[in-house]
């Protein structure tokens, strides 16, 4: 009789799918796999027999013949777990016995304790994708992340989100707009960047993030083709958004820190527009060289100024809220100058000097009103038919709502036009005023679309949280919070500065940008306590840092576009200096930066960047969107409150901001991420086009299935390609329908269906019949709804149709993954023994093919699509870890109407060295990063007895095997060889041959023969065939009792042995496995993983 030997041998880090071998030390934790060798004996590396002094190293060929129980006196006890055993018991039984038929599995799939157990650890895991975990060190220990919410997510983004438009413009916004449609821009803003920030927190909670900010987030949703477009569009805003703050900074510097330090000056008011731009190219390519060196010298610097830049933003912005109190009980002094209704530069006079009669006395008479300083000479008409006027630059919150009325509504400007306050009286017959006189002048044409293009980069910076995922202890709930906390804090700031500006300072004032009314001074730090110079100093560095940040941050996101070898013009930016630093990236971050900066206007460079960043929030809502809308079985984020509607809102909202802001500009955006895609798309490939709608998708067919075939399947894109094989009989009409009615409620996973069948004969005589069971079959798929193809093959044998339709199925990549076929009912009793055969070669066929194989057992039982389950559970028992296709399984169920409001319990199985707590912990954490709902139970088998009853079973299946292999007779005689056997038996009073052993014909049997010994037969049995009984008998026991009410049961289906000769055997361990259930699926995986935890 043929023996087994156990070895055992660790389970490395590798040998488990979806683990580096840069995972952290997970080794120490891991089980023992078990290998089978042709010996009896068992050896096992357990700290039990190293203490006695008789364990040995698993797979040694010096294996002693006798068992460890003789070698210490700790085991001797072990030996009493069977019922008058005489042989001596292998210590290794006491742990493997339970689950001795899955034992063939154990080879190639852990145990899902040996599973979970080394999962424990993989939130610390290098996160993303293999090209980027073998960039980590083998053996480097890594930090464990441990930012929160508040310091990871939340301030960055305040520090990204607040920056110079709100210091330099949004008073002028406010000014020109007018409250309500500043309110209105605002609004509208804040909403794009909530809905993209809603639709980026499911993409980032869609898994374990990676480290990898926006773009890797981005461009895993999206693939290559998008992500290459989506990323470099968001690389290029970045790249302007740096130009844009240092163009900031030095706006501020010479504007109102040191005016003097101009280099070029114009002794002509037509040219001082001029000669303030060539100063902001000279002082602005400065200061981007200043900043590119100190990025290069090192980032460390950077960083540790940011918590500085960020203070002076935080202290900014409080100043105005306290300013805006204080300025209701003391208004500060900053008297504007008015002639008629049109405001005088404060540059041109003194303080109290603001009087007809000393205008006239002031030199320089080519820059005032009248030919000379004479009393007769010659003036202006309108100097002449209105007087001087003096009024409060910041009335405050003490003018009450008139002032809030009066700026209440918009008062836009052309190039060139004086800035005038319409409440107060002025000559209707002036002329056009010129520029060589003291007014203040609007400097650019304004319009509602033109200050939603400047406004909207004031809103940008949403990422920063994403793009610190690495650092984040809990990124899937830190992300959403702090990202969405941030917009509303900053909106609220936003709408809030709009009503304090409209209602505490002057019209004229806020449409005055750069101050010139009230002598110069910032605007917005006209209103700021307790001086201005506190909005100055901290809106410059807040500035300065906001540079700084930019031009640390797009190098870094080139690098990682050029490291993804997506475009190959751009490979050698993804090298840098030894320490990984992108330095060309960040040369040619400078060149473009370089670009924004000899524009030198803030006002033309906000909406350039406005482009880029709407394409990138664009195409944010347009992945979330469509994967929601796709329902592939990855999609499972954790963040719920979203919804496809608010994604295509978002994409709404952000196409119409770009074409209101600047169309032109939105064209050009929108043509250069087309030609990106279409780079990317079609590098390397030949164009194909079609012919009319028809040729159109052929083309796109062949396409899609040549770029399946170029490699396997990611595991995030595994769905269920399912093969239904169905039986007709001789009439031609399908056996067991509800098989593709199952198959159908699968279907949420979006994947192929094929639906096959065998006819029996010669093709050239049967041909005519193969179209008649073609038709059935389509048929049948119309009512019950399946879209997919039906596939007719006609065979001498079954098992070879069968055989050649599982080879020959499927397309290139669109090949069948998963077969479902029927459970082989009445085998015993069956009239065709050729049927459990057949049944028993697919599965052999299947598992050959490395494709995964359902068997739902008592299918008639199961609902029709018209009888859905209004409660009940789908109770999964995960025995061995297959490819996780009992998690994928009941997720895609539930999402069919028919098992939608069933719950799912998952069952796992704890043996005598598994810790039963610590493992329901591990599998309720790994559960959390699969998103999968589901209650958790570990059921504990240490009574690893044999019962006497397993005993008679084995014997039984025995007997019965060894009689219908001796007789290859007639059924006639087969019946009567069977009668007699069983006449000779039960005479003997040792024990009954039944085709059917109940539990209840055990416990009658044991009662009249309570007082015989255990009969002398049993010890000649083969004993793995009792091990493998114990372990359906006791599986069947427990599964019976947790599950008998539940409406579908999942589990693992033990493999068919390797010799043929014990298929009989095989499945009447299937069927003591599932006595007694009234529906079950077994489920037999392909070998390849189907889910994972990453994003």
């Amino acid at each position: 009789m043929a023996s087994v030997r156990f070895t055992v041998t660790p389970t490395k880090a590798e040998d488990l799918p979806g683990l580096s071998d840069t995972s952290p030390d997970i080794s120490s934790r891991s089980g023992a796999r078990v290998r089978f060798g042709s010996r009896e004996s068992v050896n096992r590396s357990d700290p039990l027999s190293e203490v006695s002094g008789g364990g040995t190293a698993g797979g040694g060929g010096d294996t002693p013949e006798h068992s460890s129980v003789d070698q210490g006196d700790g085991n001797s006890k072990i030996s009493s777990v069977y019922i008058n055993n005489t042989h001596g018991v292998d210590d290794d039984d006491f742990y493997d016995r339970n689950l001795a038929l899955f034992e063939e599995e154990m080879d190639t799939r852990p145990k899902v304790s040996s599973l979970l157990n080394r999962l424990a650890n993989y939130t610390n895991l290098t996160q993303g994708a293999k090209e980027h975990e073998e960039a980590e060190s083998i053996g480097e220990k890594k930090k464990s992340p441990q930012m929160g919410t508040f310091m990871g997510v939340y301030l960055p983004c305040l520090q990204n989100i607040f920056g110079v438009i709100l210091f330099l413009r949004l008073t002028w916004v406010v000014g020109n707009a007018g409250v309500l449609q500043g309110l209105c821009i605002v609004f509208v803003c804040c909403c794009c960047t909530m809905l993209t920030a809603i639709s980026m927190s499911a993409i980032a909670t869609n898994g374990v993030v990676p480290a990898g900010g926006a773009y890797f987030m981005i461009s895993r949703s999206l693939g290559p083709e998008f992500g290459g477009a989506v990323g470099l569009c968001f690389y290029l805003g970045t790249t302007f958004a740096g130009a844009m703050y240092i163009l900031g900074a030095i706006e501020i510097l010479l504007m109102y820190i040191a005016p003097k330090a101009a280099i070029f000056e114009s002794k002509h008011p037509e040219g001082e527009g001029a000669a303030m731009l060539n100063n902001m190219r000279v002082y602005g390519s400065i200061c981007l060289l200043l900043m590119s060196l100190l990025v290069f010298v090192g980032v460390k610097y950077v960083n540790k100024l940011a918590s500085i830049f960020l203070a002076c933003v935080i202290v900014s912005i409080v100043s105005i809220y306290v300013g805006a109190l204080v300025s209701a009980f003391k208004p500060p002094q900053f008297p504007v100058c008015m002639l008629g209704n049109r405001t005088i530069s404060g540059h041109e006079i003194d303080d109290n000097k603001c009087a007809k009669f000393i205008q006239l006395q002031i030199k320089e008479p080519e820059r005032l009103f009248c030919d000379g300083p004479e009393l007769n000479a010659s003036c202006d008409k309108y100097f002449n038919s209105n007087n001087f006027s003096e009024i409060a630059g910041i009335p405050g919150l003490a003018s009450g709502n008139l002032l809030l009325t009066e700026n209440l509504w918009s008062a836009y400007l052309s190039k060139g036009d004086v800035v005038e306050k319409g409440s107060l009286e002025s000559s209707v017959d002036a002329h056009p005023a010129s520029t060589h006189q003291p007014y203040v002048f609007a400097d650019i044409t304004t319009s509602f679309t033109l200050l939603v293009g400047i406004f909207f980069p004031s809103v940008t910076g949403i990422m920063a949280g994403s793009n610190r995922s690495g650092d984040l202890k809990d990124a899937q709930r830190s992300i959403p919070i702090g990202t969405i906390l941030a917009i509303l804090t900053t909106s609220i700031v936003y709408l809030t500065s709009v009503v304090l500006f409209g209602a505490c300072i002057e019209g004229v004032v806020l449409r005055d940008k750069f101050g010139d009314s009230v002598k110069g001074n910032l605007v917005v730090g006209t209103l700021a306590w307790p001086s201005p110079w506190v909005i100055v100093i901290g809106s410059f560095f807040s500035t300065c840092g906001a540079g700084l940040q930019s031009l640390t941050g797009a190098p870094r996101l080139l690098q990682a576009i050029a490291k993804d070898n997506i475009i190959p013009f751009l490979r050698v930016f993804g090298h840098g200096k030894a320490n990984g630093e992108p330095t060309w990236a960040l040369l040619l971050t400078a060149l473009i930066a370089e670009l924004g900066i000899l524009i030198a206007s803030l006002d033309l460079v906000a909406p350039i960047l406005t482009m880029f960043f709407l394409m990138c929030y664009l195409f944010v809502n347009l992945a979330c969107g469509l994967q929601t809308l796709l329902r592939t079985p990855n999609w499972r984020p954790r963040f719920s409150y979203y919804h496809w509607t608010l994604s295509f809102l978002g994409m709404t909202i952000c196409l119409a901001l770009m074409f209101i802001s600047s169309w032109y500009y939105a064209i050009v955006a929108m043509v250069i991420a087309g030609m990106i895609y279409k780079y990317i798309e079609y590098h390397g490939a030949e164009k194909e086009w079609g012919d009319g709608i028809r040729g159109l998708s052929l083309s796109a067919a062949r396409y899609a299935l040549l770029r399946l075939e170029e490699g396997p399947p990611h595991t995030k894109n595994w769905r269920p390609q399912v093969l239904v094989l169905l039986k007709l009989d001789e009439d031609a009409h399908v056996k067991s329908p509800r098989l593709l009615t199952f198959a159908s409620q699968l279907k949420a996973g979006k994947g192929l269906t094929i639906v096959g069948t065998v006819v029996s004969g010669n093709f050239l005589q049967s041909y005519g019949e193969a179209l008649a069971a073609e038709q059935t079959l389509k048929h049948l798929m119309d009512k019950e709804r399946v879209k997919g193809f039906c596939q007719c093959i006609v065979a001498q044998k079954p098992r070879e149709g069968i055989s050649h339709m599982i080879q020959s199925s499927g397309l290139g990549g669109m090949k069948p993954n998963t077969v479902v076929m029927g459970w082989p009912h009445a085998w015993r009793q069956s009239e065709d023994p050729q049927s459990w055969k057949t049944f028993i070669n697919t599965v052999r066929v299947t598992t050959a093919a490395h494709l995964a194989l359902l068997v739902p057992k008592n299918i008639s039982l199961f609902p029709s699509n018209s009888e859905p389950c209004t409660e009940g559970y789908i109770d999964v028992w995960w025995i061995v870890h297959d490819g996780g296709m009992l998690m994928l399984l009941p997720f895609l169920l539930r999402q069919h109407k028919v098992w939608r409001k069933c719950g799912m319990r998952i069952f796992t199985v704890a043996q005598m060295e598994d810790n039963s707590i610590q493992m329901k912990k591990d599998l309720a954490t790994f559960l959390y990063h699969l998103r999968i709902e589901a209650e958790v139970e570990v059921v504990e088998m240490h009574d690893s007895d044999i019962s006497a009853y397993t005993y008679e079973r084995t014997l039984m299946m025995e007997q019965r095997s060894q009689m219908l292999r001796q007789m290859r007779l007639s059924k006639s005689d087969r019946e009567r060889e069977v009668t007699k056997a069983h006449y000779l038996f039960c005479k003997t009073h040792h024990r009954r041959v039944q085709m059917t052993w109940t539990k209840e014909k055990t416990s009658q049997y044991r009662a009249t023969h309570s007082g015989c010994s255990t009969p002398e037969g049993f010890r000649d049995m083969d004993h793995s065939n009792v091990r493998r009984m114990h372990t359906a008998v006791k599986l069947n026991e427990v599964i019976v009792n947790k599950s008998h009410d539940a409406r579908l049961v999942l589990l693992n289906m033990p493999g068919p042995p390797r010799n043929p000769d014990g298929d009989e055997n095989y499945m009447e361990f299937l069927e003591v496995l599932t006595e007694g259930l009234e529906r079950v699926l077994l489920v037999r995986g392909g070998g390849s993983e189907v889910i994972t935890i990453y994003s």
